[in-house]
């Protein structure tokens, strides 16, 4: 997968925070477009953080959209349909710290059950389960914030997708993929890349 310079995930995340924004305040959904990187499918990920605490996490797994229109869609959508949380209110953006995540297509991983974990790599690898009509994700600075194993980052998004821990041992579809994470350093502060690893 080609990888954005820091200059176009500068882009993605002033993007991504400018879409909530306009968005709380008048109820519409920007139309900027890029052109590069911007008009390919990729998949993404909005995270949002605030005083270090997860405020909304949503995104499209797979290259569906543009990476312009699913930055815009997806940032819009953790700010105001994570149903973990309460939507976000316009004057709390002056706490959220923005974060996007540019993810590879996601692959099987395929491999006998008991070895899932040796083809899991923490720091580079996110996950994604899926058994019967459940599917559950987990991006890759999930596993490196909580410190977790391959067998626990396995057992994580199972119970992510409302499954057993244990379901990657008994036939769930395990696929892993990577992704190129940048956030601001602090709320519409500088936009860093994250290296995991």
């Amino acid at each position: 997968m080609s990888k954005l310079n820091i200059e176009d995930g500068e882009k993605a995340v002033k993007l991504a925070r400018k879409a909530i924004e306009h968005y709380l305040e008048t109820g519409n959904m920007i139309k900027d477009r890029y052109t590069g990187f911007f008009e390919e499918k990729r998949g993404v990920f909005t995270t949002l953080i605030k005083k270090g605490e997860l405020r909304g996490c949503i995104g499209f797994p797979y290259p569906i959209k543009r990476l312009d229109e699913a930055i815009i869609e997806s940032a819009i959508a953790a700010a105001i349909d994570d149903p973990r949380f309460e939507p976000v209110r316009r004057s709390e953006m002056e706490e959220i710290e923005v974060e996007v995540t540019i993810l590879t297509q996601p692959e099987r991983i395929k491999a006998k059950p008991k070895d899932l974990p040796h083809h899991v790599e923490i720091g580079k690898h996110g996950l994604m389960v899926k058994f019967g009509p459940f599917s559950g994700l987990l991006l890759p600075q999930v596993a490196v914030e909580y410190k977790l194993s391959s067998e626990d980052f396995l057992s994580e998004t199972c119970i992510k997708a409302g499954l057993p821990p244990d379901c990657w041992l008994s036939g769930a579809e395990v696929y892993r993929f990577e992704g190129q994470i940048f956030k601001e350093e602090k709320p519409k502060g500088k936009v860093i890349e994250v290296r995991l690893i």
